[in-house]
């Protein structure tokens, strides 16, 4: 019985001195502790610093977006090249826009998509040939494509044989035009000279 008292009362005083065995698991824990505690925080430090980036990164894109929707520049500055783009009656404006972009008459198919369903043209694109350049706007592309009236559709443009009588006819009733522009017209007032 001395023996188990003995050794009691120095488990109890082992626990208090520095060299112990249970001193130094104690000390290992709390190390152990507190290096998982600091592992832990700078975890939750970067997927903060992660989640941050991430939602500025998407902010500054989803503004840029926008931003072109209603302000898009032309491909190109100055006089631009001149393509002549065919737009059937089954096109959609998805693929509108991607044969746009693949003459190079715009950056972005999805964004022209956007553009025209935002735009007073909505709807509104006829088919037909027509002659877009790369210093238009895809604004002023969809004006051109939405006009009702001034352009041939490809039904007609394919049945018309290349004879030159077309430019032949555009040339006689321009100067017609210019004959007439010279006349006077008659109001029905006196004039004394």
């Amino acid at each position: 019985m001395n023996f188990l008292r003995q050794r009691l009362i120095l488990s109890n005083i082992s626990e208090w001195v520095p060299g112990s065995y249970d001193f130094r698991m104690e000390k290992a824990m709390r190390a152990k502790q507190i290096i998982g505690a600091t592992v832990e925080l700078i975890i939750k430090v970067v997927v903060f610093a992660a989640i941050i980036m991430f939602v500025l990164n998407t902010s500054v894109k989803a503004y840029d977006y926008g931003y072109r929707v209603f302000a898009e520049e032309p491909v190109s500055v100055g006089e631009g090249r001149t393509i002549s783009v065919i737009v059937e009656k089954a096109d959609s404006v998805k693929d509108i826009g991607k044969m746009l972009q693949e003459k190079g008459l715009i950056r972005d198919a999805g964004l022209f998509t956007m553009q025209e369903f935002l735009s007073e043209q909505h709807g509104k694109i006829q088919p037909g040939v027509y002659d877009l350049n790369t210093s238009m706007t895809s604004q002023e592309m969809l004006a051109v494509m939405a006009a009702e009236g001034d352009v041939e559709s490809t039904e007609d443009a394919e049945n018309i044989p290349d004879t030159g009588l077309v430019e032949d006819a555009k040339s006689v009733s321009d100067a017609g035009s210019d004959e007439n522009s010279g006349e006077t017209e008659n109001t029905g007032e006196n004039v004394t000279e």
